[in-house]
């Protein structure tokens, strides 16, 4: 043993220390133990700067996808083109002939292709998922009464509903396959031609059969024929968050680093009314959500802070915002009494911030990946979340817990509660939509997108909802069997959705960096 001269102390001799040498040893303590704190903290900073730089990596991969998505479209157009050709003049050909014209044009040597395997990646779509028309399209038929594969790229085929609307060029009706659970019969009972269903309807036991649709599926009050785009809102940068006014006049477009607002009841407005700059430039807005007065919108996004705007002021300014530990929101929800924000979180907790005193009151803690979309029952009374960890799940709003836990096979982007019954929409990566009844086992699961679903959202109505994919496509359901009113198909991933309070209009957000109002036609 030494003393603190270095001094080897003899038997029986006391080990002191005076004040100051005891102060110096503290200091030396807390010097060491500041110094692995900064250390610590220069690891953390780097790792959420290597995720931050990994996120925005994924959203340029996504951004070059749009392009490479143009360019596969128009190949499989040639290719269905030429089929169509073949399939013509093929009976007038010997078998040699025909049978050299099959082979040139099997799509095997279609999909061998670079742009193909190119496109098989996370981040885009099968050429053979294109459906061959843009625009509105109704399917008026009962499941199963689609086009059957083997008409895809033939004629055109309109319903007696939408006879009327034949000369409209954004409304046809499209022929084309539709994916199907594998080992299911493709037909309906009754139905004729073997054409494929697209709703089903899942026991308790996990048995699926075709729905078959009521007669009044697709009529009556509130059940609209169509939608009609009357707006393009060029943003500027991929629109991944949309919301749209309770006195319908204004639209909000969330993209990179700002909200843009657009006043939609002036025909042929071409610039926004205002630029909302929120986050970091370079930060997605991931959601926006504006209170039913008008004169508050919440902003989350690629951010560890929600922006509380507030829009009543000749020049709308920020006046909270309100910081939580997680790095991102990627999604919100309002209370019916608009007095508290639900903060969907990268880390999977629920954040609960009071908007009157702008603070955090509650974290629900459940999901073990990040929190996707939530939704609030009509009542107030249950949160629905979703998340990246495979499940949704209920919670109760009164006590602060967890109510129920539904397991899925594939990540849940999307989600919706329908207002006007126990309903829950669910959007998945792995294209389908799950409708569950929130206190019973059974559910519907709808095939009819063809890639991730991304947005959903009910109508207030709470008759049919609307989904939107990373297919291009926005499809109309009918509640809850899924019964398909109309489908749009836009020109890329439609990433976001709206319906206004009165159900007469619907905003998507847009990989090709805008939006689009549609006209509700009943």
């Amino acid at each position: 043993l030494y003393n603190s001269k270095h001094v080897p102390l003899q038997a029986g001799q006391s080990f002191k220390f005076t004040v100051l040498e005891t102060l110096d040893r503290i200091k030396e303590e807390f010097q060491f133990l500041q110094a692995q704190y900064h250390s610590l903290k220069l690891e953390c900073e780097k790792l959420a700067s290597e995720k931050t730089e990994m996120q925005r990596h994924y959203i340029m991969y996504y951004e070059m996808s749009y392009g490479l998505n143009i360019e596969m479209h128009k190949q499989a157009e040639i290719v269905k083109r030429l089929s169509a050709i073949c399939a013509q003049i093929i009976p007038f050909l010997s078998q040699e002939v025909r049978l050299s014209c099959v082979t040139h044009l099997h799509l095997p040597h279609y999909t061998s292709s670079p742009v193909w395997q190119t496109l098989r990646s996370p981040f885009s779509l099968a050429p053979s998922t294109y459906p061959a028309h843009f625009g509105v399209v109704s399917h008026a038929g009962l499941n199963g009464e689609l086009a059957s594969p083997g008409n895809f790229g033939g004629s055109l085929s309109l319903s007696p509903q939408m006879s009327a609307y034949t000369r409209n060029p954004n409304v046809a009706y499209e022929s084309r396959p539709h994916i199907r659970p594998p080992g299911l019969s493709t037909a309906l009972p009754g139905s004729s031609g073997g054409k494929p269903a697209y709703s089903f309807h899942v026991s308790a036991d996990g048995q699926m059969q075709p729905v078959p649709f009521p007669p009044d599926a697709l009529h009556g009050p509130g059940i609209p024929r169509h939608a009609r785009q009357i707006h393009t809102l060029n943003h500027g940068e991929v629109v991944c968050a949309v919301t749209i006014s309770t006195s319908t006049r204004h639209v909000y477009t969330g993209g990179k680093g700002c909200v843009k607002v657009w006043d939609i009841s002036q025909p042929g407005s071409k610039s926004p009314m205002a630029q909302l700059d929120c986050l970091n430039r370079d930060n997605y807005i991931r959601s926006c959500k504006i209170l039913p007065d008008g004169r508050t919108l919440i902003v989350g996004g690629e951010a560890s802070t929600l922006s509380i705007w507030d829009l009543a002021t000749p020049t709308p300014r920020i006046k909270a915002e309100l910081t939580s530990s997680a790095p991102a929101c990627y999604a919100l929800a309002i209370s019916p009494d608009n007095k508290v924000c639900f903060s969907c979180c990268s880390d999977g907790n629920i954040v609960v911030w009071d908007l009157h005193n702008q603070t955090l009151v509650r974290q629900f803690q459940g999901h073990t990946d990040g929190a996707s979309c939530i939704d609030i029952s009509n009542d107030g009374t249950k949160l629905w979340t979703g998340g990246l960890d495979n499940t949704v799940r209920c919670w109760d709003l009164r006590e602060g817990r967890q109510l129920q836990q539904h397991d899925f096979t594939s990540q849940i982007f999307s989600l919706g509660y329908c207002p006007t019954g126990e309903w829950l929409a669910v959007g998945m990566e792995s294209s389908n939509v799950e409708v569950l009844h929130v206190s019973k086992p059974d559910k519907y699961q709808l095939h009819l997108h063809e890639s991730c679903v991304l947005s959903l959202k009910f109508a207030y109505c709470g008759k049919w909802f609307v989904s939107t994919g990373k297919d291009n496509l926005l499809n109309a359901w009918r509640t809850p069997y899924g019964a398909s009113i109309f489908q749009s198909k836009e020109s890329s991933s439609v990433l976001s959705c709206d319906v206004s309070p009165d159900d007469k209009y619907i905003v998507t957000g847009s990989g090709d960096k805008k939006a689009t109002v549609y006209e509700v036609v009943y």
